[in-house]
């Protein structure tokens, strides 16, 4: 298991929260399951909205040192890259500190710090904190790993995705001749 900053015991007490009622570890290969996700200022964004989108999921604890200095390149390299299709949105655990104390931070952060994260999995912390998950434009997770980004591993995993076009939108399906839906053609 690796560890930072010889908090064993916090470690192990997040891991517990984040992979409590997951019975499905989350891999690079497989569809993201459906989630919502609330963020500070109350505000919801679905899996379904980020369809098109290239999506960072930051599993974060306040008392973990490598996420300190992570979260300020995420919102760096979010704010160069939002134009782009980047979302990054930035999980606390549940031991990290009471949620108004963040709050000053989600001031000059323009990643939001989320609120509730509601979710089949939740995507649950791995071998420790920070554990980021990279969701491709379809909806395919492309990267889980318990891991801190630097700025050489956020091009080399992150910015290939971005250079993928978005896929087509699935048009809404248009009524069958002869439904009631359908109209008549028009006689002048």
């Amino acid at each position: 298991m690796r560890l930072w900053g010889g908090v064993a015991i916090l470690t192990a007490a997040a891991m517990a929260v984040g992979t409590a009622g997951s019975t499905h570890q989350i891999k690079p290969g497989d569809s993201a399951p459906s989630y919502t996700i609330t963020a500070f200022d109350k505000s919801k964004t679905s899996s379904d909205s980020l369809r098109g989108q290239v999506v960072v999921i930051n599993r974060w604890a306040t008392w973990c040192g490598p996420c300190k200095k992570e979260l300020p390149l995420l919102d760096a390299y979010y704010r160069a890259h939002a134009a782009q299709g980047l979302k990054v949105f930035a999980v606390t655990t549940d031991d990290s500190v009471e949620e108004f104390r963040l709050k000053p931070l989600q001031k000059v952060l323009a990643i939001p710090l989320v609120h509730r994260f509601q979710g089949s999995s939740g995507f649950p912390i791995l071998e420790g904190v920070p554990t980021n998950y990279v969701i491709d434009r379809r909806g395919v997770v492309r990267y889980a790993q318990a891991a801190a980004f630097d700025e050489a591993a956020l091009d080399q995993i992150v910015g290939p995705l971005l250079a993928e076009p978005a896929p087509p939108a699935v048009a809404p399906a248009l009524p069958a001749v002869g439904t009631a839906s359908a109209k008549p053609p028009s006689s002048s």
